[in-house]
């Protein structure tokens, strides 16, 4: 990158003028960006002034105007706050705040604000995850009718939406835009490609397994590879197998809601999540209303699937893992690989590769800046089905709420098109390794880094993205029910339940959230409309999810290479 540390707000403020006196919104200001902070774009230099320019004009209205914006905080979100809201604000004269919160802390702002119907924020930048909340209680905007209509003086006109991946995770089944994709990073594989690769580890491998060591293709192929590694001294330090966390936190439920059962093979086939019923095992009808979550509804949260689904990850964790980690929260295991005492970590957020090339993660780079690790498609369990997702992916979207004023909901939304731009973007996945766009994925930028990013490059360009998605529209409330899932299966970490018994919890609590918003009518037609309870055995002859228990949760191992999966991409 042009620089190795990133300008802070101010810094960057004082560079465009924005702190030299009153606010200026022309040309020079965004030319004076475009020179010192957009090295690298899709577009050529007389478009990206042209892009600048819509937003000096379509700004004029709000110039003055204070903003109030927010997201969690991961270095994608960073990079806006302290360099491109800086800049808009030194372009537009529209003031932007730009608050950096938890993930948590984000959807307890939106929640209240839906509750209250009070403008805490002018927009949010909130996973996609709340896709099926906010088509059922219709209190975001559609951006399908805000562009045609109320904010279509707003709209630049090189938005390009066909250039956006991920429009199919923010889109409502009636076809409906709610968000627009801020961020993207998935949970893969992730591996230390040099032990991998070693001769004599290869061949102690071998002759103790009968196989390959390599890239697993399914977790009995993870779990020996696992067994193998823990306990082991490889460059003067203990090496473990498996990486997790499992503290009762929050962060314990997105461990499970991102996908985990479906990568168990829980749910049905589709993309881009199961149909009828969802990786989080809930089950809607023909017309989309949830209408169960337990086996006796026809729901998968507590079936055989889901319950090998936990009861692996707990075994790995007990077994391969870091004895710390059990008292780990998401961010507190986040850099653990980084550390190099990992030799494998199945559930591993791409969010992390900048945090895995920088200059504190030594200990995993070569002398040449290149990784010693390489990130795969993550290997799937006994009950998985060709067809189903294999794993998840954040979508960050921007979401204009009913409750914003229309004056401040179009200078948010104008700040949300500058920071997803295509003037910007290409720099902008430089600084978090987090993509959206088409173009920039296809940066000529990014094959000439790609060597040095682990794999993540040649993922976003192969068809393989698209088997990993976010939670989908069978969720009907996900702040609601999302709060579930890290009490209950937090009740299975410590061993106060059985994981059976913390499912069963589960989806009965879920069914009686559902329950609730089914007989307040607050959803409509969209809403829940629970199924009758009937025998297990009724719901388990039925093709597809749910599903029981198989006699062999433990196929024959498999792996593959690394190079034969990266020529399966091309």
């Amino acid at each position: 990158m042009k620089r190795s540390v990133m300008k802070s707000s101010t810094a960057l403020a004082v560079t465009l003028g924005l702190l030299a006196g009153p606010a200026f919104a022309d040309m020079d200001a965004a030319k004076k960006f475009l020179d010192e902070e957009i090295e690298r774009s899709a577009l050529s230099r007389e478009e990206q002034e042209a892009e600048m320019q819509f937003f000096i004009d379509a700004g004029e209205a709000f110039k003055g105007m204070d903003i109030k914006v927010v997201s969690e905080t991961i270095t994608t979100h960073e990079y806006e706050a302290n360099v491109l809201a800086p800049a808009f604000s030194a372009i537009t004269g529209i003031n932007i705040t730009h608050d950096l919160i938890g993930e948590g802390d984000v959807v307890e702002k939106l929640q209240t604000q839906m509750q209250s119907g009070e403008n805490i924020y002018d927009a949010y930048i909130n996973d996609s995850d709340l896709i099926g909340t906010h088509w059922r209680y219709k209190q975001a905007r559609s951006l399908t009718d805000w562009m045609a209509n109320e904010g279509k003086d707003v709209t630049n006109p090189g938005l390009d939406l066909d250039d956006y991946i991920g429009l199919d995770f923010t889109t409502s089944p009636d076809g409906e835009l709610y968000q627009l994709p801020d961020q993207q990073f998935a949970n893969l594989y992730w591996f230390r490609q040099d032990w991998f690769t070693d001769p004599e580890l290869m061949a102690e491998f071998k002759e103790k397994y009968g196989y390959d060591l390599g890239v697993p293709v399914n977790w009995s192929a993870y779990e020996d590879i696992a067994e193998f590694f823990t306990g082991r001294t490889i460059d003067g330090v203990e090496v473990y197998g498996n990486m997790d966390y499992g503290k009762k936190d929050p962060s314990l439920g997105w461990r499970y809601t991102d996908a985990w059962l479906s990568m168990a093979g829980g749910g049905d086939v589709g993309e881009p999540n199961g149909l009828p019923v969802d990786e989080w095992g809930i089950r809607v009808n023909e017309n989309s209303q949830p209408v169960g979550s337990c086996v006796t509804r026809g729901g998968a949260t507590n079936d055989a699937a889901a319950v090998y689904a936990i009861s692996k990850s707990i075994e790995w964790l007990e077994k391969y893992t870091p004895p710390a980690a059990a008292g780990m929260t998401f961010g507190e295991a986040g850099p653990v690989p980084a550390q190099g005492t990992i030799a494998q970590q199945m559930f591993w957020y791409t969010a992390f590769t900048a945090d895995m090339v920088n200059e504190n993660a030594t200990a995993v780079l070569n002398d040449d800046g290149t990784p010693k690790w390489r990130m795969a498609p993550s290997p799937h369990g006994a009950y998985w089905k060709d067809g189903q997702k294999v794993g998840y992916q954040d979508v960050g979207s921007w979401t204009l709420m009913e409750s914003t004023p229309v004056d401040r909901a179009k200078a948010a939304w104008l700040y949300a098109q500058f920071v997803t731009s295509k003037t910007v973007d290409v720099e902008k996945a430089h600084a978090g390794l987090t993509f959206i766009r088409e173009s920039t994925i296809q940066h000529e930028s990014f094959t000439e880094r790609a060597p040095k990013l682990g794999g993540l490059v040649e993922f976003y360009r192969s068809p393989a993205r698209t088997a990993w998605s976010p939670t989908g529209t069978n969720v009907p409330d996900y702040p609601k029910l999302a709060q579930l899932w890290w009490q209950n299966i937090g009740d299975a970490m410590s061993g106060a339940k059985t994981p059976q018994e913390a499912l069963d919890s589960l989806c009965a609590e879920q069914e009686k959230v559902m329950e609730r918003l089914e007989r307040a009518g607050v959803q409509g037609d969209l809403g829940p409309k629970m199924n009758e309870e009937r025998e297990a055995s009724y719901w388990l002859e039925q093709e597809g999810s749910p599903v029981a228990k198989l006699d062999n949760e433990d196929p024959e191992p498999e792996t593959i290479s690394y190079e034969e999966l990266i020529k399966s991409w091309q």
